[in-house]
């Protein structure tokens, strides 16, 4: 499904038609940052098991071949095939035992048999593996009925790896898996990319700690545990946290002091058009660019990215959900592009709506909500709630991803088909 641009539509200011042409699509917004963001070209060698989450600077190549030998599959019997010229049962001598680890020491040859256990070395000679529950033994000899095929439960040696062959190529982030196979490989060590840094800002003269005392106009801040978690979660390191100034020069000389220690600027709150929004005054006055600002999206419009110097700044609204959304939506994205990570944005499907939707068309909605099962057609359903609230967070843990709505949809039934994005597993 294609997001659809952002129509006209009749209602308050903030969806009037003049307001929504200066705004730019989703897709739009993702090109920009693809476009003029360069991937940091820092590297560095990490042992392997240092190595979780960092991104490849440069292609993982096999050491050696792997298997690096022929192997058995599992427990049973290394037998010579050509040996059983006649019709079967075949009565073959065990006169050898062979166990992971160990080196070999003759040549099987004949109507013989070797013990031989899972991982152990083929001897030479021998071109199959019985497993151990299709034989039947007595004393020194096995009983065999069937003819196996040569290569029977061997592992061929290079079956999974040739010498040198790319294993894992430059871009690609390391979890389990990829660790695994660069084990196989035998890199003992990779050179990844260095961990981003970042300075997070957050504005609002009203926030003060979570848990702290309040007073009587003042809330909890959502926003700095919120993406101090998130960039932790997608391997980011943190090297300032800062409560914006209460003027457009502070917050001018703040930014200023960050941006210089980190590769990207992320700020909440103060991007709007209010005589109290100082933190797109203050990135201007500094001499940034401003790439976009204003995006057709609900909740979040007025996201902003641009850059102060070679320092990259995304602007996220100050409400918790929106800022939380447009994080999910254009703050992965922006990481993944300045770590030179390969891997695109997660990949949207289709789901349908349990229940039906009536909204106000003009914005791309992107809705919490909750896989809930299957319909009788076996394709996935969503829960949600009656209306996205742009600073109610309360539900996201029960959220498992983000549903589409295109924006000149105002009335959808139970049952009609959206995009679906998952909660990004960074």
């Amino acid at each position: 499904m294609t997001i659809h641009q952002a129509i006209a539509s009749r209602g308050c200011g903030c969806d009037g038609q003049d307001m929504l042409k200066s705004l730019i699509s989703i897709d739009e917004a993702l090109a920009c940052i693809t476009a003029n963001v360069t991937v940091i070209t820092r590297s560095n060698t990490v042992p392997l098991d240092s190595a979780l989450g960092r991104i490849l600077a440069q292609p993982v190549r096999s050491r050696a071949k792997a298997p690096a030998f022929d192997n058995a599959a599992m427990d049973g019997y290394a037998i010579v095939t050509s040996a059983m010229t006649q019709d079967g049962p075949w009565v073959l001598k065990v006169d050898t035992r062979i166990q992971a680890g160990q080196g070999l020491t003759e040549k099987l040859l004949g109507p013989r048999a070797a013990r031989i256990f899972t991982g152990a070395p083929i001897p030479d000679g021998a071109d199959a593996v019985v497993m151990q529950e299709d034989v039947t033994r007595k004393g020194d000899v096995i009983h065999l009925f069937r003819r196996p095929a040569p290569g029977l439960n061997i592992r061929q040696a290079g079956s999974e790896m040739a010498k040198d062959a790319i294993v894992l190529d430059k871009g690609q982030k390391l979890g389990p898996r990829e660790i695994a196979a660069c084990a196989t490989a035998g890199a003992g060590v990779v050179s990844v990319r260095p961990r981003l840094r970042a300075a997070l800002l957050v504005t609002g003269d009203e926030i003060c700690r979570a848990g702290a005392a309040r007073g009587a106009a003042q809330i909890w801040d959502v926003n700095t545990p919120m993406l101090a978690a998130a960039l932790e979660a997608a391997g980011v390191d943190i090297v300032a946290t800062v409560h914006g100034a209460d003027d457009r020069d502070g917050i001018a000389r703040q930014i200023s002091d960050i941006a210089a220690l980190a590769d990207f600027v992320i700020t909440t709150g103060g991007i709007s058009v209010g005589e109290e929004d100082h933190v797109k005054p203050a990135q201007n006055s500094l001499g940034g660019e401003t790439l976009f600002s204003g995006v057709a999206i609900k909740p979040g419009k007025p996201v902003s990215f641009g850059r102060i110097g070679s320092t990259f700044w995304l602007g996220l609204p100050g409400n918790p959900l929106s800022a939380y959304v447009t994080w999910e939506v254009f703050g992965t994205a922006l990481i993944r592009a300045l770590s030179g990570e390969s891997a695109r944005a997660p990949a949207r499907r289709h789901v349908v709506t349990f229940a039906p939707i009536r909204r106000k068309p003009g914005r791309c909605e992107l809705r919490p909500a909750t896989l809930a099962g299957f319909d009788s057609e076996g394709r996935e359903v969503v829960s949600f709630e009656d209306a996205t609230h742009s600073a109610r967070v309360g539900g996201l843990p029960l959220a498992d991803g983000l549903m589409f709505l295109p924006a000149d949809a105002d009335n959808l039934p139970a049952g009609a088909l959206v995009e679906f994005q998952p909660f990004c597993q960074t």
